[in-house]
């Protein structure tokens, strides 16, 4: 008969979103020793390891990664069931790890969490801003609850729900030729330079679709951070297409110019990512709630 305590899931659950029994003992606040006697009794409990050793850190095998997100919902399960018991079912607490690609991430997080953190103040919001591809890399390792992106992801693991429209704004300093030029034509964007965010973003997917649309151009850069593309783009290095959002306060000062492209399909969704596998316990779904 087994007889895995919660503090063990703890141990198991921490040790594999950050890699070592020390980072575990932290976040549990154990002793590194008595961490690693937590995670070595689960283990021999189950007749198996979880995790293989590498260069001083611990991977799960294929046994870990089957178990960890039941071990996560076991671990939700005890704290719903501590709220109810103690009559403090709406009281939330606890921890919400939320991604956001850059877009999201960086200019509509008050949209995204704004509502939930006026309503729900002792939870703890973890979020993980980076790319696309990312975020759903993250999503299928169970080190995310949720993500938020502005693309579409095809893995049957992954589940999307449309959360909000977004466009994006094909843009150019405003002495550019192309700034200048009225009635523009897809045969005015020949030999166009283009300044692109880095591969497995969303926004690079959207406009790689766009060129597809154009004469050949050239890529003059490749960068992964919005802001770095539109002082690129102040400077008169290329073009580039970007999320209408985070251009906003560039073209209402004049250091950027939107050209008029009514030819392009410049929209897309952006889009609440989760794991199909993934428990949806209260806290979740009272998140989910506010969008």
């Amino acid at each position: 008969m087994f007889n895995i305590s919660p503090r063990q899931l703890e141990v198991f659950v921490q040790t594999a979103l950050h890699g070592s029994v020390r980072a575990a003992a932290e976040h549990v606040h154990l002793t590194q020793p008595a961490a690693s006697m937590a995670l070595a009794e689960m283990e021999r409990q189950l007749g198996a390891p979880l995790f293989d050793r590498e260069r001083g850190r611990l991977r799960l095998n294929a046994r870990g990664r089957e178990l960890l997100p039941r071990a996560q919902e076991l671990l939700e399960r005890h704290a719903e069931f501590g709220r109810l018991g103690s009559g403090q079912a709406e009281a939330l607490s606890g921890e919400l790890r939320i991604g956001a690609s850059n877009t999201v991430g960086n200019y509509r997080v008050g949209e995204l969490l704004g509502d939930f953190v006026r309503t729900q103040p002792q939870v703890a919001i973890r979020l993980r801003v980076a790319n696309t591809d990312t975020i759903a890399a993250a999503l299928l390792d169970h080190a995310l609850d949720l993500g938020c992106v502005e693309g579409p992801v095809a893995h049957p693991m992954l589940g999307l729900r449309p959360w909000r429209d977004d466009v994006l704004r094909v843009c150019a300093p405003p002495d550019h030729p192309l700034a200048r030029k009225r009635g523009l034509k897809p045969a005015d964007f020949a030999g166009a330079r283009w300044v692109l965010r880095e591969p497995g973003s969303a926004t690079r997917a959207t406009s790689e679709r766009v060129l597809a649309q154009l004469p050949p151009g050239e890529t003059v850069l490749e960068l992964d951070q919005i802001e770095s593309i539109k002082q690129a783009v102040a400077a008169g290095l290329g073009i580039a297409c970007l999320p209408e959002v985070a251009v906003r306060d560039a073209l209402a000062t004049g250091r950027l110019k939107a050209l008029n492209t009514p030819f392009l399909d410049l929209r897309r969704k952006l889009s609440l990512l989760l794991h199909r596998q993934k428990y949806r316990g209260a806290l979740l779904e009272a998140f989910l709630r506010t969008l």
